[in-house]
């Protein structure tokens, strides 16, 4: 099994924003045995510029571009995402965001595994569910070469494929994909006057409320509705 963990920068939160650099770190299961590939990036010049708001998150600045770096097009995304041994699934960290900017047709319509929502439920109890604060929280050891600096598309995908291999310690490919499919399970609830509390903490009807609630955030909806399922079972 190869996974291909894949991180973007990109010039804004959402298209028509441009995907500025792509970051892959294979991740490779065979025999029971798992290795990481060494990370590679690849910068794509933005033909709209980058605003200094974006430039002071990753620090890519017009300075990192050549007359001959290429634009991003689905056709590159391809050729990167799917270059050499062909994955089986993509991984990413919070892959919405990837997938706003990366078309199916520009990954060959391969499965995706959110590491983000994997997060979610095998370490519930982790401070926060970033990258970066799992990456330190689980005591991983990388190099500092390839891991610094965050927000650079290779040294994210390679904290991020460092946690997956983690992760596959505790829970299925079939589970982690299946797990993407649906909103983020959270571990608390994260707003109102039970803000912090967990969820069979929180009154029932409060639950219900907030299943009526039409604009209710869908993971915040998706762990009210879960929750209100297990009690039915008791």
């Amino acid at each position: 099994m190869r996974f291909r963990v894949i991180d973007i920068e990109t010039t804004g939160l959402m298209p028509p924003a441009e995907v500025i650099e792509i970051g892959c770190v294979d991740v490779v299961v065979e025999d029971g045995v798992t290795r990481i590939e060494a990370p590679r990036a690849q910068l794509f010049r933005p033909l709209h510029g980058i605003s200094p708001e974006t430039m002071a998150v990753h620090h890519i600045t017009e300075q990192d571009f050549s007359d001959a770096t290429p634009a991003c097009t689905d056709e590159l995304l391809l050729a990167v995402i799917t270059e050499d041994a062909a994955p089986d699934v993509l991984v990413a960290h919070n892959c919405e965001f990837e997938r706003r900017f990366i078309s199916d047709a520009a990954c060959g319509h391969l499965p995706w595994l959110c590491t983000h929502k994997v997060a979610l439920r095998v370490w519930p109890e982790a401070p926060r569910h970033s990258n970066q604060v799992l990456r330190y929280w689980r005591g991983l050891v990388l190099d500092a070469a390839l891991a610094m600096p965050p927000h650079r598309a290779g040294p994210d995908a390679w904290v991020t494929a460092h946690l997956l291999a983690d992760m596959l310690q505790s829970a299925s490919t079939e589970e982690m994909v299946e797990w993407t499919t649906k909103p983020g399970k959270l571990p608390t609830m994260t707003f109102g006057k039970h803000k912090g509390s967990k969820w069979p903490d929180v009154p029932t009807d409060y639950l219900q409320w907030m299943t009526r609630q039409k604009d209710m955030n869908s993971d915040a909806l998706f762990s009210a509705n879960e929750e209100i399922a297990r009690r039915s079972m008791i």
